[in-house]
């Protein structure tokens, strides 16, 4: 069971996602229907540590195995989406993987269908995406070498 609750107009919700970059490009991707991009992840199940989750949503979104890395944020992330007031912790890991078949210079699908699409972006041209939350498109560009907490909030995001 993900850890997520909702009541009549808030979301709370506990995400994790990966870090990952090749060549100066970091991957990103979205659901089809939206025009928001953000890191790949997912919600962490109860009982479950970030670090598991996070090797399984990988494992589920694009069927590789990855080697989780350092812990750059922690989020305490407030939004709009949909109507809905979210208030989200995710845990932001780098990610590695030997599994080179994803190095695609077009954006592609997952496995899963047509429902997400993944991009390689050059983490230069982040600015002209609209990457949530928003402190990603300066903080991918000098990751931390230590763990740091942040507070973030962005505006409605439709």
């Amino acid at each position: 069971m993900d850890i997520v609750f909702k009541t009549d107009t808030s979301v709370f919700n506990y995400r994790v996602a990966g870090i990952w970059t090749q060549n100066g490009q970091v991957l990103i991707h979205k659901d089809v229907n939206d025009t928001n991009w953000s890191l790949p992840g997912g919600r962490v199940a109860l009982g479950e540590d970030s670090q598991v989750a996070l090797i399984r949503e990988f494992q589920e979104e694009l069927t590789m195995e990855i080697e989780v890395g350092q812990l750059c944020w922690i989020v305490e992330n407030f939004f709009d989406y949909k109507g809905d007031a979210f208030h989200e912790i995710s845990f932001y890991y780098e990610v590695s993987t030997s599994d080179s078949s994803l190095l695609q210079s077009e954006a592609f699908h997952g496995p899963e269908g047509e429902r997400l699409l993944y991009k390689w972006v050059p983490i230069e041209k982040l600015s002209e995406y609209e990457l949530l939350p928003s402190f990603l498109k300066s903080g991918l560009k000098a990751l931390p070498g230590r763990t740091v907490h942040i507070i973030n909030r962005d505006g409605d995001d439709k």
